[in-house]
């Protein structure tokens, strides 16, 4: 019997008649008349050139070499279900390409984590990561150049934002504090002073898609006050290495803050801070595409 010759048809008439020992109950299960399947076994034992059943009172019994090859028949026949199954997983897989828009350090986005649980769910997705400023991450979804990203703000820039952009659908992922942070060694300018007092001395400057422009826009602003700005800086580890250096004042995350005092001596001011949160942020309209809504799902095992 050549491989050609194989039909899974009548493979299936031979297993199914083997273990039901009966052609009438054979051919229901089939869905096929009996001599229907009369006919496939006796092809079936013309191409091996073997007996395989022999008759008797209560239907059919199989010989040594029916027996012999009942489980070789049944393994092909679970292959094929397999090679089907594997066919059917492959048409339903989630494919295409999801852009991502990265702000800060992996390891406070949880970036690692979040890819992990998108690549082990829809291996087929391809990702691109743009790392940037947290404003224009957000602008860039807003036009559809990014399909998710991750966001940060207060509670008022979230809600300007979904007024500015109803389509926006965003969850907040953690909350936290930056402090004002200060060079060592400048205890006596930052420590018991209010803002009004810190607007007077050298800020580190950065620009206005960042988070920290728009936090201390949204507390000078009201005052009608303007920090002395020394430094323009885009990165927050710039700007690490020039409060180290004594050139002016920043806005710092609060673990990073405490950490960097207690390394080198920076001064963190004690009368303000500003609370903070991290979203992940896509259009709504596009919340259900799947690429997209693989995202969000990924997301939510990284932050459960």
């Amino acid at each position: 019997m050549t491989t050609a010759s194989m039909d899974l048809q009548i493979l299936r008439a031979f297993v199914l008649a083997a273990r039901e020992g009966n052609v009438s109950r054979t051919a229901e299960k089939l869905h096929l008349t009996q001599p229907a399947v009369s006919l496939q076994l006796k092809r079936f034992a013309e191409d091996t050139g073997l007996q395989l059943f022999t008759r008797t009172p209560h239907g059919l019994a199989l010989t040594a070499d029916g027996a012999a090859l009942l489980p070789q028949a049944e393994r092909v026949l679970a292959a094929v279900g397999d090679l089907q199954q594997a066919a059917r997983n492959l048409q339903s897989t989630v494919r295409g390409a999801l852009r991502i828009g990265t702000i800060l350090d992996p390891e406070f986005t949880r970036l690692g984590m979040f890819l992990r649980e998108l690549v082990e769910a829809a291996p087929q997705i391809e990702t691109e990561l743009r790392h940037g400023m947290s404003g224009s991450v957000l602008a860039q979804v807003q036009r559809g150049e990014l399909d998710v990203g991750f966001h940060l703000g207060t509670e008022g820039d979230a809600a300007s934002a979904t007024s500015a952009s109803p389509a926006l659908s965003a969850r907040t992922l953690t909350r936290f504090t930056y402090r004002v942070v200060a060079p060592a060694g400048w205890g006596p300018q930052v420590l018991g002073r209010d803002w009004k007092a810190l607007a007077a001395l050298p800020w580190l400057a950065t620009p206005p898609e960042s988070a920290h422009h728009r936090l201390l826009e949204q507390v000078f602003g009201p005052l009608g006050l303007a920090p002395r700005r020394v430094a323009l800086v885009d990165q927050e580890a710039s700007m690490l290495d020039l409060l180290k250096s004594g050139v002016g004042l920043s806005l710092v995350r609060d673990s990073i803050a405490i950490r960097e005092s207690q390394a080198h001596g920076l001064v963190l001011a004690d009368r303000v801070q500003l609370d903070c949160a991290l979203r992940f942020v896509s259009l709504a309209a596009r919340r259900n595409e799947p690429v997209i809504a693989s995202a969000w799902d990924a997301l939510s095992r990284a932050w459960s």
